[in-house]
């Protein structure tokens, strides 16, 4: 059975957690910060984990993570 290639661009972006959860950075980071307050800013620097409902779907992108 040959091996499953890995979408770069996935494996890119996500990584495993210890007890194999995917983590995935936060969205809306990149432009029209100016009006978006301090708190939120601030909270969309950390990781989040990929929902359960989406996980299967990504597993298939890095089969090997």
């Amino acid at each position: 059975m040959p091996k499953i290639k890995t979408k770069r661009s996935a494996a890119k972006r996500i990584r495993a957690t210890g007890t194999g959860k995917l983590m995935r950075a936060k969205g809306w980071k990149k432009h029209l910060l100016e009006w978006k307050p301090s708190k939120r800013k601030r909270q969309l620097r950390k990781e989040t984990i990929i929902a359960p409902a989406d996980e299967k779907r990504i597993r298939r992108l890095v089969p090997y993570l």
